[in-house]
Order: structure tokens, then C-alpha cells, then sequence
């Protein structure tokens, strides 16, 4: 099975090129003997790159210890459930798996439009072999999965404790689905470049597919967060970490991206922009696998045989000089149709809601790479942390905030001060009102609970300015079909998906918000050793220390667990158990947070030290609304399924469409489109 899936590989490398060279001669030569010989590529390089997926499965569940990189990354004590997620554990597996993902999209894409669309699919196509030859090349011949050992050692080395968390199994695989996603996109986007076809069809034609990879990198940062805060046991969930910014950088660009092409489609501008916006977030998601792969920034997320910098580094400049060149090239053909009529009016919101985005973005890539940059110039590499990215970034993020219910409210091209009026009152009110009664409850002993203070009045008036518009919709429905305000509400819904999933969205975006001001700002937390019958008093509560405890997991760790009783009014509301894992392989102690979550606040335990005496240390933080962060996420992944739910008028639409284009199949893939090409 390794021979089979080192061949796999090389057989997906020769087909991948194959292909390129197939669907560029096919689209420039007007040979449809060639597009249809492509036209099977796609299939064949993903079925080689399953084929190869599944051997290194196969070595990890039978504990092919022959295999290197299974010998790395497991060990035949570890749980069925890590050796498979020990898969995307290091380098040679996460290219690997990075590569299925992208192969799949692929095959989706080439079942979806290979019979339509025929002036940007086979370019799109060949832009997707591309990207597959790359990290197919990389497979082959820098890191190749199915390395082999001459003699073969009994047992593995194991996976990283820090990574035998469930968080393990979920976060990567969501966060490459995002961060690959993006690449289809980015695909239609230079065929588009290529074949001069610079309407919104190709944005509408790639919509669905940036709102899900957006939609998975959200997740996949979130889910990140629960990791930090389950796993590394320091009470936060948010670091500004250097590969954390890597993943949060393309979602920050993919959202401006998201918001922009709304103002393409209705008015036919920013059409410059939008192009290097999705270009953009396409690049940042390859700097991020630089961050990962370079070895110049050290990381508990980054892999240590991260040897590939300069390689991805060269990647990334050939994509960026490829990508600039074309828009260059084609500028006079992406002149703007209109311009902004009023500064009071919607697309101006969403443009300053786009500057506000990159503001955060930039921020966060000049603190990312300002190291290196450092280090380069004047041999000391100067570390920037969390200060510089909170001092940057929560005021822009206050301002963005506030954008949230700005923005979708205020009217297309130009709006009156009457309209201003109606639409803002009752929202400005009532957020002033909360801003009176939260004064006389919240504290103002810093700058953080200032701020925090502030966010908590844009939430309020961010979430007026929404329910009032579900409000106004769901009564205007109902006053026309004569129902009843659930089933206007109900209407609404289901016939502006689009629109209303996005206000959902926003919901969840506030509740976010409002879980990192409450958390930042009004936490507390205590260290102190103790012994046992000792107690410790913190944010109103009593934890007292009650016993020690040694057992044997099995014969890969030993569990050293602690028990702290919890009190509140005399009254005990809970039993903390945080522990300490010792891994004997690894030679390293993992600490277990004991968590107790509520929508008010969260109790974390953190079991720091122990000696033979049983006396402990102990860390404990009372974090408040941190459970909205995760309520939030929950919100957010509604809305979007909302947004992508099938929409009949616009599967219609869609119909309509495919039958132009059939007659332009029929043709053969040279002939000229249709007058609406999407």
C-alpha cells in the first residue's frame, strides 16, 4: 500500500500537468478533441490522491511503524481517533491532506460546470491544476508522506499531546476547507483576467463558493479558540499568535470581499477592487501556509520539520506577480460603470466597512511579519504581542462594529436626512438608554472596562437597528398575504435568504463581540499554593482544595487529578477536577483544564503544580461571557446555512441559464457566449 500511494502520487503529478497543458491548448486553439481528453483529468488526479490518502490511513490504523512519518506522529497505545487525525499532524500529511481537499473541490467544480460556463471553466480548470501541481510536486519530491525507515523500530513517538484534543480532529480539517475553499474563487477570477469576461458572472457564479469557505475559516478560527482556551491552559482563547493572524488574516479580507461584490452586482462598480480582493484573500491563505511551513516564526501551531519557507515563499511571488500583471493588463476593461452618487449612502458604508477590514488586516500582517522584517535587517528579531494588536485593533474593531448595523439600514445611492431620521432613532435611543442603565452596574477603573463599556452600547444599537428591520419586513408581509407576524416573519426569510441570513450572521458577529469585551476586560484571576483543606476566594467564590489523586491512564500517560470543591453563599455549585498528564513517551506534561460554563461566566482550574506532599499549586480565572463566543459561532453558522439554503426563483434563474449555455456546448467550448454569461 505505501509503493501504491508513493505511485499514486506520481501518477496524480504527470495527469495534473497533462491537464493544464489540455484545457490551454483546448481554449486556445479551439480543439475540442483536447477539452474533451481534459476534460477527465480532474478525476483521475483526485482519485490518485485518494488512493494515496487512503494508504497513509491504512499505515497509521495498522501501525506501519516502516513508515516515518506514521512513526512520528503515532504509536500503537494512541487512541483510533488521534492515529487518524495524526493524518494532518505534521508537515508531509497536512500537504497531503490540503492536497484531497483541493482535488475534491476540483471534481466538484468539474461536475458542476464542464458543460457550462465554457469561456472561464477550462481556464478556471487549468488554474486549479496548477495550484494541484504545486503541492503535488511538493509530495513528490520534498516531502514525500511514505518515506520510508531502513529498520523499522517497534513503536512510534506518538502524536503531540497538546494535539490529543477532540478540538485536534475538528480544527484543521475546517480551517483547510476554508483556507482551500478560496481557491475556486481565486480560479474563476483570473480566468475571468484571461478571457476578458469582467461582468459579475463570475462573482455570481463563485458566490456560494467564497460564502462556505468563509464560512469554514470562521470556523475553523473559532474552533482554534476553544483549542487554546480547552487545551494550552493559560485562561485566554486569542493570543495574536503569528499563525493564529495567518489563519485570521484571509478571513478578514474574505469578509471585506463578501461585502464589496454586493455593490458590483447592484451598481456595477468596484470591479478593480473586488478582483484584488479575492486575489488578495487567496494569497493570504498561501502566506499562512508559509507562516506554518517557513520555520522562521516559532509556534505551538507550527510543524517542526517546517523546512519548506523559501520554496513557498517563491510560490507566493510568482502568484502575486502573475496576479497584478493581469489586473494591469486589463485595468481599461475593469473601468467602473458608476460612481458613488451620495457619502450618505450604502456603498459608501460598505466601501468604509471594506477600509476599516484591511486596517485590521493590515495591522495584523505588519505585526506578523515585523519580526522577520527585524531580524533581517538589524540581526535581533523584535517580538510583537498582544499589546500592539489590541492598542490597533480594538478601536478599528469598535468602528466596524458600529458599521454592522450602519450599513445594511442606510439606503442605496443616496439617503436623506428624513431616512437617516427613521431608520436611526429608536436605535440611538435605546442604545443610549443602555448606555445609562449599564453605567450604574459596570465598573470604569481602566481603559479595558472603558472600552468594554462602548462595545457593550454598539451591541445594543447594532442589534436595535436588526431586530427592527426583521421588525418592519415581517409586518409588511404580513399586511400583504393577511397572515399573522409569524408567518410574515417566516416569508421573509424564506424569500430574501440572502439578506436576512446576513443579518443573522451579524447577530452572531455582535454576540462575539460582546463575549471578547466582557472576557477582556472584567476577568480575574488568582494563583496560590495550597493544601489540602486549603481555599482560595475569587469573583465571589470559595475553592477550596480537597484531595490528590495518581492513575495510571495506560501504559502511554499518568494522570495526576485534583479535586477543588466550589462554593458560592456556603453553597457548593461544583466539583473542579483539573489534572496534569505526564506522556512517557513524549516526556511531557499537559495540563487539563476543569471548566464550568454558563452564559454569565466561566470557571477555569488550572492545576500548575504538585509536589510529593500533596501540596498544589493552583491557577483560577472566573472569565465572564466567554460562553457568547461560542453562542455566537452557533449563530454565525446559522446564518450562513440561511444565505446558501436553495433559493426556487434563483434555481429558475439558474435553469434558464444552463439552457443558453447548452447551445453554446453544442458549438464547442470556443464558440461565442451568450449575451448574459454567468
Amino acid at each position: 500500500m505505501n509503493a501504491l500511494g508513493e505511485f499514486a502520487l506520481q501518477l496524480g503529478l504527470a495527469t495534473s500537468i497533462y491537464g493544464i497543458v489540455c484545457y490551454l491548448m483546448a481554449a486556445r486553439g479551439n480543439r475540442i478533441d483536447l477539452y474533451l481528453s481534459a476534460d477527465k483529468t480532474p478525476l483521475v488526479v483526485w482519485a490518485c490522491v485518494m488512493m494515496a490518502s487512503i494508504a497513509l490511513w491504512k499505515a497509521f490504523l495498522t501501525d506501519d511503524f516502516s513508515v516515518e512519518y506514521v512513526w512520528a506522529y503515532s504509536n500503537s497505545q494512541q487512541n483510533v481517533f488521534y492515529k487518524l487525525a495524526s493524518f494532518w499532524g505534521g508537515q508531509k500529511g497536512s500537504l497531503l491532506f490540503w492536497t484531497l481537499i483541493l482535488t475534491t473541490y476540483m471534481v466538484i467544480v468539474h461536475s458542476q460546470y464542464r458543460k457550462k460556463h465554457l469561456r472561464l471553466v477550462p481556464h478556471a480548470m487549468a488554474v486549479m491544476l496548477v495550484m494541484t501541481v504545486f503541492f503535488l510536486g511538493l509530495l513528490n519530491f520534498s516531502t514525500n508522506p511514505f518515506e520510508l525507515i531502513p529498520l523499522p523500530p517497534e513503536d512510534g513517538r506518538g502524536l503531540n499531546p497538546l494535539l490529543q484534543n477532540y478540538w485536534m480532529v475538528i480544527h484543521p480539517p475546517t480551517l483547510y476547507l476554508g483556507y482551500v475553499g478560496f481557491t475556486v474563487p481565486f480560479a474563476f477570477a483570473i480566468a475571468a483576467l484571461i478571457t476578458k469576461n469582467l461582468d459579475d458572472g463570475w462573482i455570481r457564479l463563485t458566490r456560494k463558493w467564497a460564502l462556505i469557505s468563509w464560512f469554514f475559516l470562521c470556523m475553523g478560527n473559532l474552533f482554534g479558540a476553544q483549542w487554546a482556551y480547552v487545551e494550552l491552559g493559560w485562561g485566554g482563547y486569542w493570543a495574536w499568535d503569528p499563525v493564529e493572524n495567518a489563519a485570521f488574516m484571509p478571513l478578514i479580507v474574505a469578509t471585506a470581499y463578501l461585502h464589496s461584490i454586493q455593490i458590483q452586482e447592484k451598481k456595477d462598480m468596484m470591479k478593480v477592487w473586488n478582483m484584488s480582493l479575492i486575489l488578495l484573500t487567496f494569497v493570504m491563505t498561501i502566506f499562512g501556509t508559509f507562516i506554518t511551513r517557513s520555520g522562521l516564526i516559532q509556534s505551538v501551531h507550527t510543524f517542526d520539520e517546517a523546512t519548506l519557507g523559501f520554496i513557498f515563499l517563491g510560490f507566493l511571488g510568482v502568484i502575486i506577480a502573475f496576479s497584478v500583471f493581469l489586473i494591469v493588463k486589463r485595468l481599461p476593461l475593469l473601468k467602473s460603470e458608476n460612481e458613488l452618487d451620495s457619502f450618505l449612502s450604502r456603498e459608501s458604508s460598505f466601501l468604509f466597512n471594506n477600509l476599516v477590514l484591511l486596517g485590521i488586516g493590515f495591522a495584523t500582517f505588519w505585526g506578523t511579519i515585523f519580526p522577520i522584517i527585524s531580524e533581517a535587517f538589524r540581526g535581533v528579531k523584535i517580538t510583537v504581542g498582544p499589546p500592539f494588536y489590541n492598542q490597533v485593533n480594538v478601536p478599528i474593531g469598535m468602528v466596524l462594529l458600529a458599521l454592522v448595523g450602519i450599513g445594511p439600514v442606510i439606503a442605496w445611492r443616496k439617503a436623506t436626512w428624513s431616512n437617516l431620521k427613521n431608520s436611526f432613532f429608536k436605535p440611538i435611543v435605546t442604545a443610549g438608554l443602555a448606555g445609562v442603565g449599564l453605567s450604574f452596574f459596570l465598573p470604569f477603573t481602566n481603559k479595558a472596562e472603558i472600552l468594554a463599556y462602548i462595545t457593550f452600547i454598539i451591541c445594543v444599537f447594532v442589534l436595535t437597528t436588526i431586530v427592527l428591520e426583521f421588525s418592519k419586513g415581517a409586518r409588511a408581509r404580513a399586511q400583504i398575504s393577511g397572515g399573522t407576524f409569524i408567518e410574515g416573519f417566516g416569508s421573509l426569510v424564506w424569500h430574501n435568504k440572502r439578506r436576512y441570513g446576513g443579518y443573522v450572521v451579524h447577530v452572531g458577529i455582535v454576540c462575539i463581540f460582546a463575549g471578547i469585551a466582557a472576557s477582556s476586560a472584567y476577568s480575574v484571576d488568582a494563583q496560590k499554593v495550597l493544601k489540602i483543606g486549603e481555599s482560595l476566594e475569587l469573583g465571589g467564590y470559595t475553592f477550596t482544595y480537597e484531595k490528590l489523586r495518581v492513575r495510571e491512564a495506560s501504559d502511554v500517560k499518568t494522570r495526576i487529578i485534583a479535586s477543588m470543591g466550589v462554593f458560592k453563599d456556603g453553597k457548593r455549585v461544583w466539583t473542579a477536577k483539573p489534572e496534569k498528564e505526564f506522556y512517557k513517551e513524549q516526556n511531557q506534561p499537559v495540563s487539563e483544564v476543569s471548566l464550568r460554563s454558563t452564559f454569565i461566566e466561566d470557571l477555569y482550574v488550572i492545576l500548575a503544580d504538585f509536589r510529593e506532599d500533596e501540596t498544589a499549586t493552583f491557577k483560577v480565572y472566573v472569565n465572564p461571557m466567554v460562553w457568547w463566543m461560542w453562542f455566537g459561532q452557533m449563530v454565525i453558522a446559522l446564518g450562513t446555512i440561511v444565505c446558501m439554503w436553495p433559493d426556487k426563483q434563483e434555481e429558475r434563474r439558474r435553469l434558464q441559464r444552463v439552457r443558453r449555455q447548452e447551445a453554446v456546448f453544442a458549438a464547442g467550448p470556443a464558440a461565442p457566449a451568450p449575451a448574459q454569461q454567468e
